[in-house]
């Protein structure tokens, strides 16, 4: 709980000392990505690889319902639902929901109580995919209308997830102790890049949130409703699996790598897209407590009883 807070503290005050005071964060928006690549690099050193080695039937068969419903059908159907409602947010909509899920998200379902090797697959497999799907996407639903560098976004993607993934493969098979060492920072290294990615993001678009006050509150409630639809939609995929593997749906929807858009929309789209992923922050990390919820009602009685 108190890191928690801690995080929270952390997180939510570099977005607002950048808003509120954009010179502190100008140094470091040239290193926005590379701050990101780190934080991935962070997240894979905490992935157990060996679990995808589960190659039965019904979970490969999960693993792709999930992974096309989060690369494919969901960000498809909110772009077009979006489209319909509000033209300016369908772009947006569309880049937050078919990104990844998010490297953090398997330490969610482990503290949560869900299924963690489902969301380990997902993270992994939607990782692999993404700097193709993604693209993709824009292109055949947006290219009409806006120019889509579609080479340059599939590069700059791939550079961004698979350079620390691969690093993190060959560190562990040649240098496990530094690996060890990383993961023993591993808290206060990722508190401080976050900080770091806040400050760079926010600073540079500081002038949205004063200029366009009322936007961010639409922005605001706009990532709220995405999560909530992100969530319901995961724990209903699966109506007659285990609890545990539904939340695990959630979390691999909900919990995506939003970070990432802020990185990847800021080159090439309009303020936007950059501030919802940004915004998104609030309800990824508020969904700890109903997914903590959801997670101990999953468990077993004695298991609860125990932990109380």
């Amino acid at each position: 709980m108190l890191r928690d807070i801690i995080l929270l503290i952390v997180v939510f005050g570099s977005a607002g000392g950048a808003v509120m005071f954009p010179w502190t964060g100008t140094d470091f928006q040239p290193f926005v990505m590379y701050f990101m690549m780190m934080l991935l690099f962070l997240g894979f050193t905490r992935i157990d690889f060996r679990q995808l080695l589960d190659t039965s039937r019904t979970t490969l068969l999960r693993l792709a319902i999930l992974a096309s419903t989060k690369l494919i059908f969901l960000p498809v159907a909110l772009f077009g639902a979006t489209y319909w409602l509000s033209r300016d947010y369908a772009i947006p909509v569309l880049l937050l929901s078919g990104i990844s899920t998010g490297v953090v998200a398997p330490f969610m379902a482990a503290l949560v109580a869900a299924d963690a090797a489902t969301v380990v697959r997902m993270v992994v497999v939607t990782s692999v995919l993404v700097p193709v799907s993604l693209p993709c996407l824009v292109k055949i639903l947006a290219g009409a209308e806006i120019s889509i560098p579609l080479w340059l976004m599939m590069k700059t993607l791939c550079f961004v997830i698979f350079a620390p993934l691969f690093a993190v493969v060959f560190m562990r098979r040649y240098l496990p102790s530094i690996i060890d060492g990383i993961n023993k920072m591993h808290f206060p290294l990722s508190l401080c890049l976050f900080a770091a990615i806040n400050l760079g993001v926010f600073s540079k678009y500081s002038s949205f949130f004063f200029d366009r006050s009322t936007d961010v509150v639409i922005v605001l409630f706009v990532s709220y409703a995405l999560a909530a639809i992100y969530c319901a939609t995961g724990f209903l995929m699966f109506p007659g699996a285990p609890r545990q593997q539904r939340v695990a749906a959630s979390i691999s929807l909900a919990l995506m790598n939003n970070v990432l858009v802020v990185v990847f929309s800021s080159q090439f789209f309009e303020p936007l897209s950059p501030t919802l992923a940004a915004m998104y922050l609030f309800p990824f990390f508020s969904l700890v407590t109903p997914l903590r919820l959801m997670g101990r009602s999953s468990a077993p009685l004695a298991e609860r009883q125990g932990a109380a």
